[in-house]
């Protein structure tokens, strides 16, 4: 049965590191498993979708919904970027560092994200990848600052441990973040110089044209015309008498003199050829095309995520038509509507009028460009919410009231004072964080009821016969780190957790510092953009390339795992 399980874990590694299949999907398909074939009990299994740290974490990102809404975030971004190019780097990772130690990490980027795009002072490249690992080295330091922390703290007390208290991680997570910072200070010289998005580059995606006056298209509908399959091109918007028509329709009626505007491969004019009295203006739109474009990069928490813009209907369902899409340092080309997006894709939109009260933009999008805003909080509102916050988090570090209290009613507040209502929870409700995490609880009960967790701490207790238990405690943080770097570092953490659990009690030491070694290592994710939500956030907006991470992040990742590796069992000793 053992090694049955063990294979299952091994599948659901290879799924995950394909990226074909969603994490949640994953989880709760292995997890629906060890139900069906009696290796979990219902009760086990509804149990852990109940467990109180995974209540925590609901309850602390349904806040940030919130926080993340203050315009205090603005005007501290705004007030970053000035200065020498060093110093606006190093007041930018403070500050996110500070920040991430207790609010949502995705949050903190997606504020300055924005403005760190739009200003053209400092190329956006040298700040983004910083800003991004800062997030990162501040979450580690404390329980809510990444979810990480409190999914193992979700496992500790599910495995009958205490729950991790909130200032826990800071013993060893605050020296850590300052080593690790002031090495990233070094490594981001390395970062390329790439040109902030600018008007030109938009308007390469563009090819303009104009309907002659006596051309035989005028008075007939764009379906008529048969402008709605164009080999690589595709009718994105009209200009008329000085003003635009978009999305464009197929009963829309062609008049004389329109301009119509088609995006996708404009090498590829002569599709417009057999188009009688269609004069080609260029590739350049004009002002009033320009005024009406956004840029957004797509979120992870994204419904079009492994899908394409024609499988959303995407023009309908948010009112924009896509101009073009980029992908780190690239631009995608092809059938824009054939192509599946990713996470931290940057796409341009020519939006509709309506746009901006579409409900659903925020979970789907963080703008880069352009004038839309979500609605703010006041000044005297951010200060209240921000102060209730702080109250919280005081009341649960000196035990007068545990953390999922204070939280439930701070939101209970937040839901009375009208700072938040219920249809943006139920629209930003994180479901796939509640039934990865859920799932992944249940995985790991099937693993230790199995003994394939035993079987995996044999091995371990093999591997490093004879040279102790530190280097069990290295193998563990080094596992962890692999698998953050490989999958998500929430999966990561699940899966690691109790392998590190049976590892430690296989050497009958504390486990403590093996417990500590998965969370640091879950969050060790500095290789790659792909494994960590922030990292793929900014991809597209840097222009970067894989090369990029690498080059900056391998000094950090080597410093970091250098630090944990010597203050954790300083800090937590493997006999208490």
């Amino acid at each position: 049965m053992e090694w049955g399980v063990l294979a299952s874990v091994i599948g659901l590694l290879a799924v995950l590191a394909s990226g074909r299949v969603q994490p949640a999907t994953a989880f709760v398909t292995l997890a629906c498993g060890y139900l069906l074939t009696g290796l979990v009990d219902l009760p086990e299994l509804l149990g852990s979708f109940a467990n109180p740290a995974l209540a925590t974490l609901i309850l602390l990102l349904l806040i940030s919904l919130t926080l993340e809404r203050s315009p205090l975030l603005d005007q501290i971004s705004d007030r970053i970027i000035s200065g020498r190019q060093s110093s606006a780097l190093l007041k930018l990772m403070a500050t996110s560092a500070v920040l991430s130690a207790f609010l949502n990490n995705t949050a903190i980027v997606a504020s300055f994200l924005g403005t760190l795009s739009r200003q053209t002072r400092i190329p956006a490249s040298r700040l983004l990848i910083p800003l991004s690992y800062a997030s990162i080295l501040g979450g580690i330091t404390t329980l809510v600052g990444t979810s990480t922390n409190l999914v193992v703290s979700s496992f500790a007390v599910d495995a009958g441990l205490p729950e991790l208290s909130m200032f826990q991680f800071s013993l060893v997570g605050v020296p850590v973040a300052l080593v690790c910072l002031a090495a990233l200070m070094l490594s981001a010289h390395c970062l390329p110089n790439n040109s902030t998005t600018s008007r030109d580059s938009r308007q390469s995606y563009f090819l303009t044209t104009e309907v002659a006056v006596d051309s035989p298209l005028v008075g007939k509908s764009i379906e008529a015309n048969a402008m709605r399959n164009l080999d690589g091109l595709f009718l994105l918007e009209i200009e008329r008498d000085g003003r635009l028509i978009s999305p464009v329709t197929p009963e829309e009626v062609v008049q004389a003199r329109d301009l119509l505007i088609f995006t996708g491969e404009v090498n590829k004019v002569q599709a417009l050829q057999r188009f009688q009295g269609l004069k080609l203006m260029g590739e350049d739109a004009d002002d009033l095309l320009a005024s009406n474009l956004v840029e957004v990069v797509i979120s992870n928490e994204s419904e079009l995520a492994n899908r394409t813009l024609q499988d959303m209907d995407f023009r309908t369902t948010f009112n924009a038509g896509v101009v073009g899409i980029r992908r780190g340092e690239r631009r995608l080309e092809g059938q824009l509507g054939r192509i599946p997006l990713r996470v931290g894709d940057s796409l341009l939109l020519a939006v509709g009028g309506d746009f901006s009260q579409h409900r659903n933009l925020d979970r789907n999008f963080h703008l880069l460009s352009g004038t839309l805003q979500r609605p703010r909080l006041s000044m005297k509102q951010s200060l209240a919410a921000l102060g209730g916050f702080a109250a919280a988090i005081l009341g649960a570090s000196l035990g007068i009231i545990s953390l999922f209290e204070a939280l439930l009613c701070l939101l209970g507040l937040f839901l009375l004072g009208g700072l938040l209502n219920v249809n943006e929870m139920r629209r930003r409700f994180p479901f796939e964080l509640f039934l990865v995490i859920g799932s992944a609880l249940t995985v790991a009960k099937g693993m230790s009821a199995s003994g394939a967790a035993g079987l995996v701490a044999e091995g371990m207790q093999a591997l490093f016969n004879g040279y102790g238990v530190y280097a069990a405690f290295v193998g563990i943080f080094l596992l962890t780190l692999i698998l953050t770097e490989t999958v998500t570092n929430n999966a990561a953490a699940a899966l690691a957790f109790p392998i590190a659990l049976s590892t430690a009690q296989a050497f009958n030491a504390d486990p403590m510092p093996f417990i500590m070694a998965v969370a640091y290592g879950a969050s060790a994710c500095f290789l790659i953009p792909f494994g960590y939500q922030t990292h793929l956030m900014v991809y597209s907006p840097g222009r970067y390339r894989l090369a990029d991470y690498l080059k900056t992040g391998l000094p950090v990742s080597l410093l970091y795992t250098a630090a944990v590796l010597i203050l954790t069992p300083l800090v937590f000793p493997f006999n208490a």
